[in-house]
């Protein structure tokens, strides 16, 4: 018989009396069978980690940044000087349609398909290799179906900073296609500007009235 003069523990989650890491649940008068791992807030912001010593450098990654760069200097396969006074002079279908069939362009166009799926292909390479090497959640090969609805190389930036934190390493295709996006816009911007300055100094435009 409990003694009313005693105050008497409140029930809940307490250590273990019988030891361990655990808690048993006290139920104001008893302790019951029902035991609980306490959720340690330290231990569940941690990210999974690869073993130590993982290198997360595998030979897919390397293709997967260099891509981007072919694709980017591919643009001077095309004569542009040509295509561009084609494409103000010559308005018919068949003009145009020769403008699009010229070596230089179906050349470009090619190569970016080609590669594309390659891109995808490496990818899918990287992931599975990160996994056979213990890499916990990598990231995603689908993110590569990203290049072909636009130019960003989705996976290499994502793939970089998900393998910092699995391994704490494997930066390098960051920098190395951050290094190619700026590359390629000031190809853009330069390709622009000498597209526009060679209208206006070489092509009549007066005569493109219709």
């Amino acid at each position: 018989m409990t003694d009313p003069a005693v105050p008497s523990t409140p029930a809940g989650w307490y250590a273990d009396p019988a030891g361990g890491t655990q808690r048993r649940w006290w139920d104001g008068a008893r302790w019951t069978d029902h035991l609980e791992t306490p959720y340690s807030t330290t231990a569940a912001a941690m990210p999974e980690r690869a073993p130590e010593g993982t290198d997360p450098s595998t030979t897919w990654i390397w293709p997967l940044v260099v891509i981007p760069v072919l694709q980017l200097l591919s643009v001077f396969w095309i004569d542009w000087e040509t295509f561009i006074v084609t494409s103000l002079t010559d308005t018919s279908v068949a003009g145009q349609a020769a403008l699009f069939s010229t070596p230089g362009y179906v050349a470009v166009t090619a190569l970016g398909w080609i590669t594309n799926i390659l891109f995808v292909l490496f990818a899918f390479l990287d992931w599975r290799e990160l996994r056979r090497r213990g890499v916990p959640q990598p990231f995603h090969w689908a993110w590569s179906f990203l290049v072909l609805a636009s130019a960003w190389p989705v996976y290499p930036i994502g793939r970089a900073i998900v393998a910092r934190r699995r391994t704490g390493r494997g930066m390098a295709s960051l920098w190395i296609t951050i290094a190619t996006i700026v590359l390629g816009i000031i190809v853009t911007i330069g390709l622009a500007i000498f597209i526009v300055q060679f209208a206006f100094t070489n092509v009549d435009l007066t005569n493109l009235a219709p």
